[in-house]
């Protein structure tokens, strides 16, 4: 079982802004998939306050994908699904054998700055695909806003990103609006968070 301390201080917010945005459909069954599922924390966090969803948590990595696999026996969740391979970068037809809108919400926990605008672009195009009219993608970090970085420390780990891997780095809002735009789904929030990072909350139209 991989540990995250990001993941263990962000997941009570998290966990909040799903509420709020999901409140009104708690009385139904849903469909959720997390990609970049990372050490599994998250999504078994979730599933234990969230029991009317089932979460299909994905990950590129087989290391994070058994971390995953440890979570859901140690938690006992049973709306968790075996974690599986997915990469956003490839055509949403290889998500997972997802069907084409199957999924009620999408949530993308730090993923888009550890990854290429192709993956970014792959986020969007597949969301537009496998989310159903008026679901959400949810993607959570710190961001660009009109190409400014701001406070010092965002500005920092972009940098530090960037040695890390030059296609790495903060993404910049507007060029996700337009991603989204360009794929059916529009940016309806944008939910301040702890320690300069934001919810992002698009809806599939």
């Amino acid at each position: 079982m991989l540990v995250s301390p990001a993941a263990e201080r962000s997941q009570a917010s998290l966990l909040s802004v799903l509420q709020h945005m999901l409140e009104d459909q708690s009385n139904k069954k849903l469909f959720g998939l997390e990609l970049g599922s990372g050490t599994g924390q998250h999504v078994t966090h979730f599933a234990q306050e969230l029991p009317f969803i089932t979460w299909q948590p994905s990950d590129i990595t087989e290391e994070s994908r058994n971390s995953i696999q440890a979570y859901i026996d140690a938690t006992k969740v049973q709306s968790v699904l075996q974690p599986v391979f997915l990469d956003a970068r490839e055509p949403w037809e290889k998500w997972a054998g997802l069907p084409q809108s199957s999924c009620d919400v999408i949530i993308a926990i730090n993923l888009l700055q550890y990854s290429s605008f192709n993956t970014a672009e792959g986020v969007f195009k597949g969301s537009g695909q496998i989310l159903k009219q008026n679901g959400i993608l949810i993607t959570y970090g710190p961001y660009a806003i009109n190409g400014m970085i701001t406070p010092i420390c965002n500005e920092t780990l972009d940098q530090r990103l960037r040695e890390m891997n030059p296609e790495w780095g903060l993404p910049d809002i507007d060029v996700l609006r337009q991603l989204a735009f360009g794929n059916g789904l529009r940016l309806e929030r944008m939910i301040e968070m702890e320690e300069s990072n934001k919810c992002l909350v698009f809806r599939k139209v």
